[in-house]
This record gives structure tokens, C-alpha cells and sequence, in this order.
């Protein structure tokens, strides 16, 4: 559990804001700390309707839930329900304060998400009012880079969870940049000439933080029956088509301005060789997939993928992403699955593990 307090936090954040300038060593320091740190998004972040169907037309998921009310309610939900990596979007959120207030001395370019997991409480639903306690889960460096794991536990207007995420981070302390990365930088990074002030609507600190996570109690909805699957049952295969307008308009959905997805040279500089597309994008594609063969989104329970690759998408042709799957292990007591995922580019694996825990009819 951190020990540092509010007061020194905010010191540090005045001090940062007026020039001073950290060594990767003191960066990492202070990272160390804030470790246990916990606090809670000031304002809560609305579902809308709209934003539900942007999501999915984002991720390529037609599944009807996220479409038509009726259709959801016909498979036991209440209204319209997101996506399972809708998360992404309030994640960003939370993210950009960890990385302005809290874990201070990355540039957001340079930070790259390996793995993933998210656990579902409950569906998110349109009109839900979704708040966010985050905290920094773990630090470590490692072949000169710093890694890290956030966990952020989302909670409903009703005092319900939603979600527990968890997301492992590898970044590379603010270093001098040379001047024409800088300038290109300039260029490209999306430009706010004043920031709103925003309400603050949800007053922390909770008595929550210090409590276990919340229980997991999956419901199987409208998912298929248990009694049609075996171990080894392979699931249909199916290719997603990621061109760059794809990725302009996932950045613009879910609310990310790395440019290290729309900037060739940006992406350069940090090794990539061009482009490359959003980590929850292609976790996105990958849960639509599932979602196909499970047929409730509502029935999967636990969604985790380890990121091996980026996928690629050149200036001139588009990026194919190829998702196989099969069964791995099913549980007849629970009536409860675990489904296996590939995801590749052309012979690249972009997974390296990836895995959906599903509860069956």
C-alpha cells in the first residue's frame, strides 16, 4: 500500500508544471511508490446510446444487442449493452489522469500495452453511470524498460460492479528528444487550445479501496447450450479488415490520441515499422469473433489477451486479421467454458495468449 500522501502528490505536480525535470531514475522512484496508490475519477462517465453503436460499428461486432433495444431485451437484457471492450473508452479516462497527476514522466507515445484482462461483473448498459477507482497495481523494470499494471474497478450509479481491469503497460521515461521528433510531435498530437473544466460529481476517497475485489457471478443469458460443445470443438474461422480510416475512427471513438496510430513517423521513431492498430481494437475484433459462437456478448466473463505483435496497416493496402479458436476446457458442474483464441497477420501472431471464460446454458 502507498504511503505517500495527497499533499506530496500534488507537490510534485506543481513542481513537474513548472519545469522541473526528473531522471528516468527519479521517475522511476516516484512510479515505485505509488504503488497501493488509489483514487476515483471525479466525474462519472454516462452511457449513451449512440456511443454503445459507435463502439461496435468500431470493433465490427453487428451483434444485435448493441443495436436494437428490442432484440436485447428478447435475450434478457434491458436495453441496448455494450460491447465487451467498451471499457476502452472510460479507460483512456482514467488513464490520461494516471499519467498527468499520478505516475508523472511519460510521454503517452512512448507507453505500449502488452497485456489485458477484464473481468465482468455485470453488462454495461445504455444509461448507466459508470465510476472509476484506479490504482497503480505493480511496478518493475525490466531489459531498460519500466513495466507497470493499473487496475481500474468500475462501479454503476446503484453502488453495483460492473468491471475489475487490469492492464500491463511497458513505457520509457520522458527522455530529450531531438528537436525535429519534437516538432513532428507538434504536428500531430491532437491540439486543445484550453482544456474544460470539468464537475466533479463523485467524492472519494471510498472505504471500498481497501476491501477485496467484487465477486464474479456469471449469468449465461442467451449463450448457447453446454450441452452442444466438447473439448477441441474448433470455432468458425474469421477474417477482420483493418484499413487506417479503421484506425482513425477507433481513435476518435474510444477517445486515443497516440499518434503512434495515424503517424508514420511518429511510429518510426519508437521502432515500429509504420501505423500500427489500437491493442483494444484488435481485442475488440477478437471478442466480435467470439461473441459469433457464443451468441450472448453478456455470457463471457472474463476476456484476457497478451499482446505479441502489432498489426500492421501500410499506407497503400489494408491489414487482414485472422481469428481461429476452439474450445479448451469445459466444466460440467459449473456449465462453464474456456474458449482459446488466435489472432494473426498473415504467420504473425498478434496474441499470445488469449483466452474468453464463458457460462453456457
Amino acid at each position: 500500500m502507498s504511503q505517500i500522501t495527497d499533499a506530496e502528490i500534488q507537490e510534485r505536480i506543481v513542481a513537474l508544471k513548472n519545469g522541473v525535470k526528473l531522471t528516468p531514475e527519479e521517475i522511476a522512484e516516484h512510479t515505485k511508490e505509488m504503488v497501493g496508490y488509489n483514487y476515483t475519477v471525479d466525474d462519472y462517465y454516462e452511457v449513451g446510446r449512440e456511443e454503445v453503436r459507435k463502439h461496435a460499428r468500431a470493433v465490427q461486432d453487428d451483434h444485435p444487442v448493441h443495436w436494437d433495444e428490442e432484440a436485447a431485451k428478447a435475450m434478457g437484457h434491458p436495453g441496448l449493452i455494450a460491447a465487451p471492450t467498451f471499457v476502452s473508452v472510460l479507460g483512456i479516462i482514467a488513464q490520461r489522469r494516471l499519467f498527468e497527476d499520478i505516475v508523472t514522466g511519460y510521454d503517452l507515445w512512448q507507453i505500449m500495452q502488452t497485456d489485458q484482462r477484464l473481468v465482468f461483473h455485470k453488462p454495461i448498459t445504455v444509461g448507466d453511470r459508470l465510476i472509476c477507482d484506479v490504482s497503480l497495481d505493480s511496478f518493475r523494470q525490466m531489459a531498460g524498460t519500466d513495466v507497470m499494471v493499473t487496475k481500474n474497478v468500475i462501479w454503476n450509479q446503484h453502488d453495483e460492479p460492473v468491471m475489475t481491469t487490469w492492464t500491463s503497460l511497458v513505457a520509457r521515461p520522458a527522455v530529450e528528444v531531438d528537436p525535429e521528433v519534437v516538432d513532428e510531435l507538434e504536428h500531430v498530437m491532437m491540439n486543445v487550445d484550453r482544456e474544460p473544466v470539468l464537475p466533479k460529481t463523485v467524492h472519494g476517497p471510498f472505504d471500498r479501496y481497501h476491501q477485496p475485489d467484487p465477486v464474479v457471478e456469471p449469468k449465461a443469458y442467451s449463450a448457447i447450450s453446454f450441452d452442444d460443445l466438447e473439448v477441441g470443438q474448433e470455432l468458425p474461422p474469421l477474417t477482420k479488415t483493418l484499413t487506417r480510416g479503421n484506425l482513425v475512427n477507433y481513435a476518435g471513438v474510444a477517445g486515443d490520441p497516440n499518434p503512434i496510430h495515424f503517424s508514420d513517423e511518429v511510429a518510426k521513431v519508437i521502432g515500429m515499422e509504420t501505423v500500427v492498430a489500437h491493442g483494444m481494437q484488435t481485442m475488440g475484433l477478437g471478442a466480435s469473433f467470439i461473441t459469433r459462437f457464443v451468441g450472448d456478448p453478456a455470457a463471457i466473463f472474463e476476456y484476457n489477451v497478451r499482446f505479441t505483435s502489432p498489426v500492421y496497416v501500410y499506407p497503400d493496402t489494408y491489414a487482414n486479421v485472422d481469428f481461429t479458436g476452439k474450445i479448451k476446457s469445459l466444466d460440467p458442474e459449473t456449465r462453464r467454458g474456456v474458449i482459446a483464441i488466435v489472432a494473426k497477420q498473415g504467420d504473425r501472431k498478434i496474441f499470445g495468449r488469449a483466452l474468453a471464460h464463458v457460462q453456457f446454458n
